[in-house]
């Protein structure tokens, strides 16, 4: 379509040039200059609208050949936040963030020693400690009736004893500690519950640790694993295997993490099986901007 078009054009301005040449051309050659650039105008808008309705894709997929590597854009839970429409992900990262042991005064404490290593590598002071002490508890007390649980929701706050296995307890999910980070990093804390797991490499290829819950095992966990709990903010399904760790790099093979429970730094799992037990987890993360 396009080169009819452009053969139209040429038509037409030789058609206008053999009239200028058999009429008065000092009468006709403003005419034809003007009736010319519109005939180009009207060209251009066709190929134009052509290039935009039809090759789009063509030139996104050029464009990401160019840079040779993945281009993502970011959904809506970033829109808001972060001014990154597109961005080159590497081949792989490994950030040096600092590892904390959860052990032995927190063996419930994951999540805000998770929490310790992002906001210390972040340049914040604070221990794990600390952020035990003043992460929202929920107050609920455990009960079991007619085979049924009543405890708290791990989205209302710190469930249970963080200090000791002796009394029932489970954690803390995002929201309560995303509450906690935003007091040491005000308006740079971004939660990245519910996005994709590309998403999460996006953050880590600016060289920005990610916390998530996921499980000990760091894969997949069979629906045996897991139970139903009665809080004050409805039913929710847990498992006592779950767990956070901060996420401190990938490549194409494997996810590296700082692990508080055996303070082992940038251990590595199977990425796949890692995503699956992540996305099983509710897909639960939070990170920083710069």
């Amino acid at each position: 379509m396009i080169l009819l078009y452009l053969v139209i054009v040429v038509l037409s301005l030789l058609l206008i040039f053999l009239i200028a040449k058999l009429v008065d051309r000092k009468r006709l050659f403003t005419s034809f200059i003007m009736v010319s650039v519109i005939i180009l105008v009207i060209a251009a808008s066709f190929v134009l609208d052509s290039i935009k309705t039809r090759n789009v894709a063509n030139a996104v997929e050029q464009m990401k050949y160019w840079f040779q590597s993945p281009i993502v854009k970011t959904n809506t839970l970033l829109q808001d936040t972060f001014d990154l429409s597109v961005i080159k992900m590497k081949d792989s990262v490994l950030i040096d963030a600092p590892v904390i042991n959860q052990l032995p005064e927190l063996p419930r404490g994951c999540e805000v020693t998770s929490l310790a290593m992002l906001l210390q590598y972040a340049g914040v002071e604070v221990d794990k400690m600390t952020l035990a002490e003043r992460v929202k508890k929920e107050p609920s007390t455990y009960r079991k009736e007619n085979n049924v649980i009543y405890f708290g929701h791990p989205n209302d706050g710190f469930v249970g004893d963080m200090y000791s296995y002796h009394n029932p307890g489970l954690g803390v999910y995002h929201k309560p500690i995303k509450e906690l980070a935003d007091q040491y990093l005000p308006g740079r804390m971004v939660d990245l519950t519910g996005s994709d797991f590309q998403e999460l490499k996006i953050h880590l290829s600016d060289n920005r640790p990610v916390w998530v819950i996921i499980n000990t095992t760091y894969s997949r966990l069979p629906d045996s694993r897991f139970q139903t709990w009665q809080t004050p903010s409805g039913p929710v399904n847990i498992t006592y295997k779950e767990h956070s760790v901060l996420v401190t790099g990938y490549d194409a093979q494997y996810i590296y993490f700082n692990d508080p429970l055996t303070g082992k730094k940038n251990r590595k799992a199977p990425i796949m099986e890692f995503e699956d037990s992540w996305v099983q987890m509710g897909s639960q993360a939070i990170t920083y901007l710069h």
